[in-house]
C-alpha cells in the first residue's frame, strides 16, 4: 500500500471521470452502501463521478452497460461492486473478462494481499479483477463495503492519482489504445 509521501505535490493533480456500477439483485439507490462508500471516496479524492447505475446479476446486462461506458469518451474508469463471488449468480467477472483487451493481473494479487491482512483466508472467495478495454480502465470489486474500502484505499486511490510515484495509471491513459 502506498503512503502520502509517495505523492509528488509538484505535479498537477488530474481528476479522472469515474463510473460506478453496482451489480446486485437486491440493491437500490436507497440501500447501496458499497456504491455510496465508493462515490464518497471518489469525490473526496477530487475525481468526478461521471455516471452511476445498479444492474442485476445478469451477464448480458452487465456487459451492455460496460460497453456503453467504454464507448463513452467522458468516462476514463469504471469501478464495479458486487458479483465477484463464487455463486451461480456471480457473473461480473465473466462479463468484465470478455471485454478486456488486457488484464491487470497485479490488481487482483494486491487486492488479495490487502484483503488477507483483514479477513484471512476468506479472501479466496473473491474474484476481484481489473483490466483495460477500449482505453478505459475496468475494476471489479466485491460487494461488501469493507472490500470497496480495501480496493479504493489500498490501491485505486493511489494509482488513479497523477501525482503518485514512481508511477500511476493516469499518466499512461493517453497511450492505452496504442497499437
Amino acid at each position: 500500500m502506498s503512503h502520502p509521501d509517495a505523492l509528488d505535490h509538484s505535479i498537477v493533480f488530474v481528476p479522472v471521470q469515474i463510473a460506478i456500477l453496482t451489480v446486485s439483485d437486491t440493491r437500490t439507490p436507497d440501500n447501496d452502501v458499497s456504491g455510496n462508500t465508493l462515490a464518497k471516496r471518489i469525490a473526496d479524492a477530487g475525481h468526478r463521478l461521471a455516471e452511476r447505475n445498479i444492474i442485476p446479476d445478469d451477464e448480458a446486462k452487465i456487459s451492455a452497460q460496460l460497453q456503453a461506458w467504454i464507448a463513452n469518451t467522458g468516462i476514463d474508469v469504471v469501478i464495479s461492486t458486487g458479483g465477484t463471488g463464487l455463486t451461480g449468480r456471480d457473473v461480473t467477472v465473466e462479463a468484465f473478462r470478455k471485454l478486456f483487451d488486457k488484464e491487470i493481473d497485479g490488481f487482483s494479487a494486491l487486492f488479495h494481499q490487502i484483503s488477507a491482512a483483514k479477513i484471512g483466508t476468506s479472501t479466496i472467495q473473491s474474484r476481484a479483477c481489473a483490466g483495460v478495454a477500449g482505453g478505459t480502465y475496468l475494476f471489479a470489486l466485491p460487494g461488501s463495503p469493507g472490500a470497496v474500502k480495501d480496493g479504493w484505499d489500498g490501491i485505486l486511490k493511489w494509482q488513479l492519482d497523477s501525482r503518485h510515484r514512481p508511477c500511476n495509471l493516469v499518466e499512461i491513459m493517453p497511450r492505452l489504445n496504442e497499437r
